[in-house]
């Protein structure tokens, strides 16, 4: 069983939702934490609150758009912990408009975020993650398995992580390197409010009851057994795992399904 006492542990994405919950989390868990964001201040507040209660943690501002500042957060992540145990590829958008309506802009920005941003970041930690024999990460979504109308950045930008992030499995199958694609459903969290419209701003409020949604922090709970028992992919949520088996027995009425579901969200852009 993994233990993560004293593991170092990186997390893109980590001002808040799920991000900020791998945080605490791993915390409880003893972890050593670097925390990444663009949003520094926020940051900052995690840190005061993680230390108060013996946890190490260094942050970071970081756009991961950027790879030098990728770069710069594996490097002095390592310096100053002595190594990497755990990558956590979480920092990520999404977006709202239909194909046709979008400025590609919008898609560009997707991919550098979902997609680049997890390359920029992995490429500078494979060398201590391997050395540690330690445990990459991949936050992905059931877009990643079947397409969202809607979301063709968004799709596009998983899909091509899961990509990656597999083959990347099978080049280090000996290397003792464990990669997990985990895929949350649809979770309270700033997500949907800073999803990008077609014209490339944000759509300032989210279009879905967060109520209902499941909590960031069961993500990250799941999260933690999941690297425990070495998971390959685990897709939290049971409509997405039925998406996911479905598809390959029965595509067109997966298909109509998502079509029907995604049309019911307030000012859908298909109806």
């Amino acid at each position: 069983m993994y233990q993560f006492k004293n593991k170092v542990v990186i997390i893109t994405g980590a001002s808040s939702g799920i991000g900020k919950a791998f945080a605490y989390e791993f915390a409880k868990k003893g972890a050593i934490l670097s925390l990444a964001a663009r949003r520094i201040d926020l940051l900052k507040q995690i840190k005061l609150d993680l230390e108060a209660s013996g946890t190490r943690v260094l942050v970071q501002s970081t756009d991961v758009t950027s790879e030098a500042d990728c770069k710069r957060l594996i490097e002095n992540t390592a310096e100053t912990f002595g190594g990497i145990d755990i990558l956590i590829n979480n920092a990520g958008i999404s977006m709202r408009s239909l194909f046709s309506d979008v400025d590609l802009k919008v898609l560009k920005q997707l991919m550098e975020v979902n997609f680049w941003g997890a390359v920029y970041c992995t490429k500078y930690a494979l060398p201590y993650l391997l050395k540690s024999k330690g445990v990459l990460v991949g936050v992905s979504s059931v877009a990643g398995f079947h397409g969202l109308p809607g979301r063709t950045g968004y799709s596009a930008s998983k899909f091509a992580l899961h990509g990656f992030l597999e083959t990347l499995r099978i080049e280090h199958l000996k290397d003792g390197l464990h990669v997990l694609v985990i895929a949350p459903g649809f979770t309270a969290s700033e997500i949907r409010k800073n999803a990008l419209i077609s014209n490339g701003s944000p759509q300032g409020i989210t279009p879905r009851d967060e109520q209902k949604m499941m909590t960031p922090q069961k993500v990250a709970r799941i999260l933690i057994r999941s690297i425990r028992k070495k998971k390959r992919n685990k897709i939290i949520s049971f409509s997405g795992q039925l998406i996911a088996l479905m598809q390959r027995i029965l595509p067109e009425q997966v298909d109509a399904m998502i079509y029907r579901i995604m049309s019911k969200e307030v000012d859908s852009p298909f109806k």
